[in-house]
């Protein structure tokens, strides 16, 4: 593709940035657009995903045709595949009619399928029915009908990762991976971060009817320097909040940070640098949000040592006093019995200090670390109690669709 037609896509849909990984994905949807090859869009979600379906269509020979974009993220499992293949009257509850589904609609069109990663197993073995031969059954039908659709999807989950887990079958993955397009995250897209926030910036100025903020020297290097989990969106997001709450317009270091959440975690060096062999790439804000609270066991536990051996090594003092400390990792059960940390008691007299070992019985508590699962429990149980148990608020409130946190609801009991 030659410059001149990428520029033209840019402007068109309003996409902004110079990066080569941006540019090649463009170049990438524009030599695709005129076949009807099915293409698979994969990133994180806020990298502006659902540009391309359409940039896909409006170049292809289907142009004139339909074009409809379904978040299957949103749509709950059990209506799933009437919304997608439509119903016969009186197939379930509620089927006052007969319906057409998405497939039926847009034939001779393209369909959009986002957050494909989030479909049930029985609607994949219908989509890949669809793919293989155009044929598909509405619910409650015997009828085989045909579609004459292009399908794109998209997805922000690691599709290798949820074939593995068995949760998306390998045989659709690679017909929706007949071409795949990869959109880089915000964080690998330095270049374009000041660029996007000029334009968003401008964008806010003229909706708010106010001068458009600006950012000082120590402000771009705090914005360059973030790592945008949310990407393009939360960026907007900042930049819109920043324009609505703050009176200056030129905004500094210090203002930028109270915008951006967890802005000391997130520039951690086990995060922030490139040459730590350590260096983990969160796939969401709750992920890093896991590692941290882990990190911070781990560094209570060497703080517990480190207190321990000072109040071993202490010099006596005047008087007879006993403390008692937590030794995690420890144990006076012998093999094959269930084994107990230890609680150092250190009995402090006018002569010695005297340490005796107590072993908890199975009715003392004792602090355990937390599992994964116990903190995911957790966190979706206090943000439905936050809600008052709405359940889209809580998935919104999470950044999880909300057929996710049905599934965990059900999987950790929390109805």
């Amino acid at each position: 593709m030659t410059p001149a037609e990428i520029q033209q896509v840019k402007q068109r849909f309003g996409i902004i940035g110079n990066t080569s990984g941006l540019i090649r994905a463009i170049s990438r949807a524009l030599q695709i657009a005129p076949t009807d090859l099915s293409v698979l869009i994969t990133g994180e979600s806020g990298t502006g995903k659902e540009f391309f379906p359409q940039i896909i269509h409006t170049n292809s020979h289907r142009k004139h045709g339909k074009y409809i974009a379904v978040n299957c993220g949103a749509i709950p499992e059990g209506t799933i595949d009437s919304e997608l293949f439509g119903h016969e009257k009186g197939s379930f509850t509620g089927a006052l009619s007969d319906r057409k589904g998405y497939f039926e609609e847009a034939d001779g069109g393209t369909i959009f399928l986002d957050e494909v990663g989030e479909l049930p197993l029985t609607t994949q073995a219908r989509l890949l029915r669809v793919l293989e031969s155009g044929e598909f059954i509405k619910v409650g039908s015997s009828k085989v009908q045909k579609t004459n659709v292009r399908i794109v999807a998209a997805t922000n989950v690691n599709m290798v990762k949820a074939i593995g887990e068995g949760k998306f079958r390998e045989d659709l993955f690679y017909r929706l991976n007949t071409v795949p397009i990869e959109l880089p995250p915000l964080r690998e897209r330095i270049e374009d971060i000041l660029l996007l926030f000029r334009k968003f910036s401008n964008d806010f100025a003229e909706k708010y009817r106010m001068p458009a903020i600006q950012l000082s020297a120590d402000a771009k290097e705090a914005l360059l320097s973030y790592r945008w989990p949310g990407n393009i969106r939360q960026l907007r997001n900042v930049t819109e909040q920043i324009s609505i709450f703050e009176t200056a317009r030129e905004v500094t270091a210090d203002v930028l940070q109270s915008y951006l959440p967890a802005y000391n975690i997130e520039r951690l060096p086990a995060v922030s640098s490139h040459d730590n062999k350590d260096n983990f790439q969160f796939g969401n804000e709750r992920e890093m949000l896991y590692q941290v609270i882990f990190e911070m066991k781990k560094e209570m536990n060497d703080l517990r040592a480190i207190v321990h051996e000072l109040l071993t090594n202490r010099t006596p003092v005047a008087g007879s006093e006993s403390l008692q400390v937590y030794e995690p990792g420890t144990s006076l059960a012998a093999p094959g019995v269930i084994h107990h940390p230890v609680i150092k008691t250190l009995h402090l007299d006018d002569n010695h200090v005297r340490e005796e070992d107590i072993v908890p019985s199975e009715n003392d508590y004792v602090e355990e670390p937390y599992s994964m699962e116990e903190i995911e429990r957790e966190t979706i149980r206090k943000s439905l109690e936050r809600n008052n148990g709405k359940r889209k608020k809580t998935a919104e409130e999470l950044k999880i669709s909300e057929r996710t946190l049905y599934r965990k609801i059900k999987e950790y009991n929390l109805e």
